[in-house]
């Protein structure tokens, strides 16, 4: 519905998204208003894992909004690109996300409409971040008549949407179910030739459970999906906040059996009322009676009566006018911002504001002092906080830190434990291990030390037995197997494997040379077997680059007056030849003793021979340079060749 644009916030300088709506939408009225309400709406959210909207507004009839600018891939990119499931502990982390921010934006009142893999984008970091929020509101009100077509993909529409009934937070939940039903099985619960075939089927056929298309999903995840994805909206989660606490314990217990279906009693009838209740009936003939007497006395005073009557209209007529357009239009006040402030103090302010001051609850909280405003609905916002006089301001307020004592745990039963703990304002969390002394079910050790003082409400971790009946297993033989094989035959029997290296350059590499435990030996299941597998190094090649005449000292060139003067010298019997200095020199480069290079009548002048050595590891390298006339030079160097790739004489 929008064009988007990258641009430059030159005030705050930073890039941000701004999103342009389409001509064919700026024509209808209705659109723009409700678009201007529920953009407003949305921009009231903060949250992380919501794309933040820092502006809406029109400038020379162009309606736009500017929003947050996220650096990432959409969720239906990474499906596609992956073309099949995704890992289920990391489709996990993105629904509990996507769950977080539906819970903030439907405790603010705003439904999305039109949650789908393309309106959630994953960061470079992996954080989800849900997008469009309050658009897809403006857009389903007014524009399906206006263009004659359905808003939002279709595969992800909720059943009640896809009729055309009622929405609700509940709607956003199937939505949601769908997302982790395409993540989980690559591809979505129903799908059809056309867009209406899809909605049917929505509205009609069950689907296949995502654990029939991937059997690798856990069982509990397998049932949180199929309860998102019920018809009927009152067997789905009621909230994202009931969502989000089963799918943050399916990562923790993904076996367990937690998940609780729901079913709505619709055979309830209406049931018939006595009217017995309501009192006696008024005897009929006193009734008459009273009847007869109003009659005459209308008839003696009808012009009076209509005259008052009339009088009487008029003025109720005026001031219900009056008091209907107070009531229904009150003025629009400033909300203040009252986080942070002490309650007495925030209710002062919220009262001179003329709104309505409501304790919502209280509340531990470390990081505000007691007494003091932790939140305030609705939020405020420095750019939108406008609120209709009269209207009501929750507050939580902060009960301050509250000290607990860790109670002592070890020996009690699971039950009891968490009991415990719970007793003493402390939550639980449970690690399982195996135990050789300690029965099943009961508490081996806590990690947080017994009378230790800490804040209410803080985890205590508690390691409970699975049982003193460790399973047995046969050691098997994975000597001359390939690394990957053999890690994974240890690993299906029930046993860790660490890997280290040697090298035999007698074996094939990547091969196991030998196992710490022998084969046929029984071991407790989980016990670790170091294997030593073959890793031949490989071969490298370096430059050796020689400067001959730094190491040399290089020759002098004999001048054409030096050269005749020499050549006189020469032919006199009493001159002794002097050019003695040898202008070349032979070249030869060992590495760990053994010739690799060598070269001859090399230019005694030369700064920059290069030879091209290899190796393996760490090597010693020998530099021999000689010359006709006697003369000698030696260097030597160690090179890792895993690390470096040249040498310099």
């Amino acid at each position: 519905m929008a064009i988007v644009y990258k641009a430059k916030d030159v005030t705050l300088n930073r890039n941000v998204a701004v999103k342009v709506l389409r001509d064919e939408f700026t024509t209808d009225q209705e659109f723009i208003r409700r678009f201007e309400t529920e953009a407003q709406s949305a921009a009231r959210l903060t949250h992380p894992n919501i794309v933040s909207i820092y502006d809406v507004g029109v400038d020379n009839g162009i309606y736009y909004i500017v929003m947050e600018l996220i650096q990432g891939k959409t969720l239906k990119e990474i499906i596609v690109e992956e073309g099949g499931p995704l890992p289920w502990k990391w489709s996990i982390n993105v629904a509990i996300q996507i769950a977080s921010a539906l819970d903030m934006a439907h405790k603010n009142n705003i439904i999305h409409r039109d949650i789908k893999p393309h309106n959630i984008i994953i960061t470079e970091d992996g954080v989800a971040k849900v997008t469009d929020f309050g658009i897809a509101k403006a857009v389903s009100n007014s524009t399906i008549t206006a263009f004659g077509t359905t808003i939002g993909s279709v595969h992800y529409l909720s059943p009640e949407h896809a009729r055309g009934g009622y929405t609700d937070a509940k709607s956003d939940i199937y939505s949601l179910g769908v997302v982790m039903y395409e993540m989980l099985t690559g591809r979505v619960p129903f799908d059809a030739d056309t867009p209406v075939s899809v909605a049917l089927k929505h509205m009609q056929e069950e689907p296949q459970e995502p654990i029939e298309l991937n059997p690798n999903i856990p069982e509990s995840i397998n049932k949180i999906i199929m309860k998102a994805l019920k018809k009927d909206p009152m067997e789905r989660y009621q909230t994202s906040m009931e969502l989000l606490k089963d799918l943050k314990q399916a990562l923790k217990n993904p076996s367990g059996d937690f998940v609780e279906d729901v079913v709505y009693d619709r055979t309830a009838r209406t049931q018939k009322i006595s009217t017995d209740a309501y009192g006696n009936i008024i005897d009929k003939k006193e009734n008459n009676k009273n009847q007869n007497k109003l009659k005459k006395f209308i008839t003696n005073h009808k012009k009076l009566s209509i005259f008052i009557g009339i009088i009487l209209l008029f003025f109720i007529a005026f001031g219900g006018t009056i008091g209907i357009l107070s009531i229904t239009n009150p003025k629009e006040v400033d909300l203040p911002n009252v986080v942070g402030k002490q309650k007495e103090e925030a209710q002062k302010i919220i009262e001179e504001a003329k709104l309505v001051y409501e304790v919502e609850r209280e509340e531990y909280n470390k990081d505000v002092q007691e007494g003091h405003v932790i939140s305030q609905d609705p939020t405020y916002s420095e750019k939108y906080h406008a609120v209709k006089q009269g209207s009501t301001v929750k507050v939580v307020i902060s009960k301050g830190i509250e000290k607990a004592t860790v109670p002592k745990v070890v020996g009690q039963k699971k039950e009891d434990a968490i009991k415990t703990l719970e007793d003493a304002k402390l939550k639980a969390e449970i690690i399982e291990e195996t135990s050789k002394t300690v029965e099943e079910g009961y508490v081996i050790s806590q990690e947080t030390q017994e009378n230790t003082e800490v804040s209410a409400g803080d985890t205590v971790k508690i390691h409970i037995s699975t049982g003193t009946g460790i399973k047995q297993v046969t050691m098997t033989s994975v000597i001359g197997k390939e690394e990957a094989t053999a890690k994974s035959e240890l690993e299906d029997l029930g046993l860790k494997a660490t890997i280290v290296y040697e090298e035999n350059t007698s074996k094939d590499n990547g091969i196991v040379l030998k196992q710490s435990i022998d084969t046929g030996t029984t071991v407790d299941e989980g016990t670790t077997v170091t294997i030593t597998v073959n890793k031949l190094e490989e071969t490298k090649s370096a430059t050796v680059t020689i400067n001959v005449k730094s190491i040399t000292g290089g020759y002098k060139e004999t001048s054409s007056s030096e050269k005749e003067e020499n050549s006189t010298n020469k032919n006199s019997t009493s001159t002794q030849e002097t050019d003695n200095e040898a202008k070349t020199v032979d070249i030869k480069v060992q590495v760990n003793g053994v010739d690799v290079y060598t070269d001859s009548n090399v230019d005694k002048n030369t700064t920059s021979k290069t030879a091209t050595i290899q190796g393996k590891g760490t090597a010693t390298v020998k530099l021999i340079i000689t010359d006709s006339k006697g003369g000698n030079w030696t260097r030597t160097e160690t090179i890792n060749f895993n690390t470096t790739n040249k040498i310099n004489f």
